[in-house]
């Protein structure tokens, strides 16, 4: 009987990385889970690992690891590396980060479903730093060094993978052009049954994100701002709250963190979900559609591949404010041509039984290729 491992990078709430760990866990019950820090409340820890407590890394007892787990990145590869895995056959791997880098041996076969290479160390590096204030001084020199290992180690770590499995055509590309691999895409779980279909819209457009620079959910705070006869609500929470908050006018409402049937009911009561982020897949924009509520939505990154424009949504080009704008108008004027219950019917692709279907249909595969 294989033995199986899964190894995750960390867990501080229950996001789109976890919910796919969760489905590696319905699938494989019997295995043992591996990750830097578990930082999960008992009832997500319950919903992600079943009746699994999994096996923690010496940070995760480290000062200040629960609020300020990032400090401790130079310490990332070192602490992956100590998981001993030798007794497993399978490892299966959920990686963003320093995940894929668990050291395995030939008679062991590693597959790793990547939901992302490490942003900042790699695309949004530049980025990164500017928003930090670490393009300068000692501070800049040191967090430049780091990254600049974490690269060296990052593509030194994509060798110890015999498979990979992209959450995108987007993330697919990024693989290849980063490790030179390639990869089967897999998109991730979405829980459509959580997120019914409404066609009773009102007369808002809402949007929901961590308040964190790549999100961009100032650029549509701002858009909005310049539209005062359009009402924009505003959910989440985060970093860069003060400094969004500061270029909204009376017609945006912010209403913090929502999860749940509370999420669901602002996505299915608005007009249009609107997403300005370059993200790797993009799981909200997915239960936003599962709503049978229309996108408005960057043409690049993950959302290119789920909306198509004028059939499910709007597609804008840049990530700036006149973009946007126009886009709403452009939503308005086809507001009436958009099948709502097609729309709801378009994210059927991406629900959970689909994605645990094809990732055990690959694992199984691979392993009566590997072990016959």
């Amino acid at each position: 009987m294989i033995k199986r491992a899964i190894v995750h990078d960390w867990s501080v709430g229950y996001a789109g990385s976890e919910k796919c760990v969760e489905s590696f866990t319905n699938l494989y019950p019997d295995a043992d889970i591996f990750m830097l820090f578990d930082f999960l409340t008992d009832k997500e820890r319950k919903i992600i690992f079943k009746d699994k407590i999994p096996s923690t890394s010496f940070l995760q007892t480290l000062p200040f690891a629960k609020n300020n787990h990032r400090k401790y990145l130079p310490l990332f590869p070192f602490a992956i590396e100590q998981f001993d895995l030798n007794k497993y056959d399978l490892i299966l791997s959920s990686s963003h980060a320093i995940a894929k880098g668990v050291l395995t041996n030939s008679n062991q076969l590693h597959i790793c479903y990547c939901h992302t290479p490490v942003r900042y160390a790699w695309d949004l590096t530049h980025q990164y730093l500017k928003e930090a204030g670490l393009t300068t001084g000692i501070k800049g020199f040191f967090a430049k060094s780091v990254l600049h290992y974490l690269r060296i180690w990052d593509v030194a770590a994509s060798n110890r993978v015999d498979y990979f499995i992209a959450n995108s055509n987007y993330i697919a590309k990024r693989i290849k052009k980063i490790y030179g691999r390639d990869s089967t895409v897999i998109y991730p779980p979405v829980d459509t049954n959580k997120f019914l279909c409404n066609t009773v819209k009102e007369n808002f457009y809402v949007t929901a994100s961590r308040f964190v620079p790549y999100k961009r959910i100032d650029v549509i705070v701002e858009a909005f701002a310049n539209m005062p006869n359009k009402k924009l609500v505003v959910i989440g929470e985060g970093p860069d709250e003060k400094k969004i908050k500061l270029k909204a006018k009376k017609n945006i409402e912010f209403i913090g963190f929502q999860k749940g049937e509370s999420l669901a009911n602002y996505l299915q009561k608005a007009k249009a979900f609107v997403f300005a982020a370059e993200e790797d897949f993009g799981i909200l924009p997915v239960e936003a559609l599962s709503c049978g509520t229309p996108v408005i939505a960057l043409n690049k990154g993950g959302t290119k591949e789920t909306i198509r424009n004028g059939i499910n949504g709007i597609l804008f080009q840049q990530q700036n404010a006149s973009s946007i704008i126009s886009a709403v108008n452009e939503f308005e004027q086809k507001i009436n041509s958009f099948d709502l219950n097609k729309i709801s019917e378009s994210a059927k692709k991406y629900d959970r039984t689909v994605f645990e279907q094809k990732i055990n249909e690959f694992v199984n595969k691979k392993c009566n290729e590997f072990f016959k």
